[in-house]
């Protein structure tokens, strides 16, 4: 039941499954269970932006082929494409579509629940990925705005002409909120008196660009200028002439009776100095749905609509300087809020795509923020001069969090590749072996019965135990090789002894089910068992250490603030070494940014004692910080960084992460 619950929560969604026709029907689960819509199509067709609805595609190589050129120009979100792929041979699509759009081969339709799951992969992904799209739009929208009130606030300080800027305030209060028109109020003295008044400054109306005469007014309750002005209170009005009887203030109706204008909406903002105190009122006039001239009575009818909180919020801010400072902030938080969601998602999609090694970039980052601030307390030694600013350490945190994103670049087969072996090429030499027992056992039957018939019962009974125990030599000689296979298929330090029975192996042949003569094992076979250590040949490990070059594309893509523009530089060392072995630049020494020298101490260490490994054991504490002392021997890594490792525990960051 709780299976059902979780596959609901995730289509429960508006999915479209787009599946070319050379591939078969696809099991009755997905249209009865699983609310998928599934669409054949014989063409590629423009996708309806805005639906809402999560499109995949299920095509075949030929059809993709085909209709590369317009699948290209859908724009795609990452992932969409499942590859009909039956034959078990690959051909390199990614030649003529974008290997981002590629989610996954499919080679069988058998096994509903794997099929199944690889399709909640899919929209799981999409989904994701729709969902950072639409996040990264409301990030461009705060950022253009936030861009156009530190414009205004830029040009407010940069003018020094009392009359322009009043008219620019003005101006740009009403730009930033569609208001049709607006006055600014000022509060002065009377020369003869010292009272106190409103002086009406400034005016502005697109709709009706009226002269206007400046006139004084007492600071009092009974009109909105004025409550405004004496209570340092807001007034947000959806409609001045619906003013409730009961209110202190009214509107006076006089200028819409003499122009024929309708006054509707009405926000009226207190201006105050950095003391707080009231120097006048910004008043703005109808908001309007859309740029246009308010001329016809239905005009005011069909475009005014009442400001909103954010409205009056930005006309506040606009008010003085201090305001706009702090709404500059609160914008600046919500865009670092949206882009932690953002990283904390691309982390989830690393390791959506490789779960056993889930919660590796979090500790990583974690092990690295905490060098970093060990390394700060260092009294002696050539780093006791480092201090790191709170920009820098969190810059330092999002390169830990983001240095593996490049493994999304990676083949999943090769991304999770636990042995030597791919499982399937273990499965068919276990087959292998089995039909030459079979033929072993067949080939010794054959013998005794040839025996029993050309040399009768007697020499049989004599000469059968020893043809027996050829028998039982040959089939421990195939166990034994099987067994050596076994044993070398494991990912660690490779025996000699183990290397040259796997060379005494694939020199032993069999006779195949058409008569011909067949190594015991291939050479792709051998070669992939005879890796010195490990589990990846020289191809499958130069394409895993590519995800670093990937990874610093990805992140030389992201607009990074100043303070965080060393995010993609410092990912992109956190495997080199000191000697110039490292890789991809095989830079050394001092070229490597600190914060990669502790990056690559972190990750080294948390990638002995990962616990979550399904092809290695975890190593203990000790002995990775004496794999960590090797390094050094080696001039891998930087001996003071792993001094500070060790002597601040920074090891034990994993403790304190998993009490969390």
């Amino acid at each position: 039941m709780a299976k059902k619950k979780q596959d609901s929560k995730i289509v429960n969604k508006k999915i479209i499954l787009n599946v070319s026709g050379k591939i078969p029907e696809l099991p009755a689960e997905l249209i009865a269970e699983h609310g998928i819509s599934i669409r054949r199509i014989d063409r590629i067709e423009t996708l309806k932006r805005g639906s809402g609805q999560l499109e995949g595609f299920f095509l075949d190589v030929d059809f993709i082929s085909k209709n590369a050129n317009e699948i290209n120009k859908l724009g795609l979100l990452p992932s969409s494409i499942l590859v009909w792929n039956p034959e078990g041979e690959w051909k390199d699509i990614t030649d003529v579509i974008d290997s981002e759009i590629v989610c996954q081969e499919v080679f069988s339709l058998t096994n509903t629940n794997y099929f199944l799951a690889t399709l909640r992969n899919m929209f799981r992904t999409l989904f994701l990925e729709k969902e950072l799209q639409r996040k990264e739009k409301v990030l461009q929208e705060k950022e253009n705005q936030n861009k156009e009130l530190l414009n205004i606030g830029l040009a407010l300080s940069a003018e020094r002409d009392n009359e322009k800027l009043l008219q620019l305030i003005l101006r740009k209060s009403r730009e930033i909120v569609n208001a049709d028109a607006g006055s600014i109020y000022q509060i002065i003295k009377r020369p003869e008196s010292e009272e106190k008044v409103l002086l009406f400054k400034i005016a502005q109306n697109d709709s009706n660009p009226t002269d206007y005469t400046e006139f004084t007014m007492p600071i009092n309750k009974k009109s909105i200028a004025g409550y405004v002005a004496s209570t340092g209170t807001a007034l947000n009005i959806p409609d001045v002439y619906e003013i409730g009887e009961g209110e202190e203030y009214s509107f006076n109706k006089s200028y819409d009776k003499a122009t024929g204008y309708r006054t509707k909406s009405v926000l009226t903002i207190p201006m105050k100095d950095h003391k707080g105190e009231i120097i006048g009122v910004i008043q703005l006039i109808n908001k309007k749905k859309k740029k246009v001239l308010l001329k016809k009575e239905k005009d005011f009818e069909r475009y005014v609509i009442p400001f909103t909180k954010r409205c009056e919020s930005i006309v506040s801010s606009l008010a003085s300087q201090a305001a706009v400072s702090l709404e500059n902030n609160l914008l600046y938080q919500e865009i670092e809020t949206l882009f932690e969601g953002f990283v904390m998602a691309s982390v989830k999609a690393i390791e959506q795509r490789d779960p056993s090694t889930s919660g590796h970039s979090y500790r990583v980052a974690s092990y690295t923020v905490a060098l970093a601030r060990a390394v700060e307390r260092v009294d002696s030694g050539r780093y006791r001069n480092i201090i790191f600013t709170p920009e820098q350490i969190k810059e330092i945190r999002y390169a830990g969090l983001l240095h593996d994103f490049g493994k999304v670049g990676v083949r999943e087969h090769v991304l999770v590749k636990a042995k030597k072996l791919y499982p399937h090429q273990l499965d068919i030499i276990n087959m292998r072996f089995a039909y030459v027992r079979k033929a072993i056992e067949l080939h010794f039957m054959r013998k005794r019965f040839a025996l029993l018939k050309n040399e009768g019962e007697e020499v049989f009974r004599e000469r059968v135990k020893e043809i027996d125990e050829e028998e039982m030599q040959s089939i421990r000689d195939l166990t034994h090789f099987l067994d050596v296979i076994k044993e070398a298929n494991e990912p660690t330090l490779l025996d000699s002894k183990v290397s040259s029975m796997i060379d005494e192996i694939s020199s032993y042949v069999y006779t195949d089910i058409d008569g011909d003569l067949k190594p015991l094992l291939t050479e792709d076979e051998r070669i992939k068992l005879k890796i010195k250590r490990g589990s990846l040949d020289d191809e499958e490990r130069r394409e895993i250490e590519s995800h670093v070059t990937h990874t610093y594309l990805f992140l030389k893509t992201i607009p990074w603030t100043r303070e965080m523009k060393n995010v993609p530089e410092i990912a992109y060392c956190h495997h080199e070494k000191l000697n110039g072995e490292g890789y991809p630049r095989g830079i050394k020494g001092e070229e490597i940014p600190i914060q990669a020298r502790m990056m690559t101490i972190a990750d080294i260490y948390d990638a002995l004692t990962a616990r979550d490994r399904p092809y290695k054991r975890a190593v203990p504490t000790e002995k990775a910080l004496d794999i960590l002392n090797y390094e050094i021997e080696s001039n891998h890594v930087d001996p003071d960084l792993v001094r500070v490792f060790i002597e601040a525990k920074i090891y034990r960051e994993q403790e304190k992460l998993l009490e969390k």
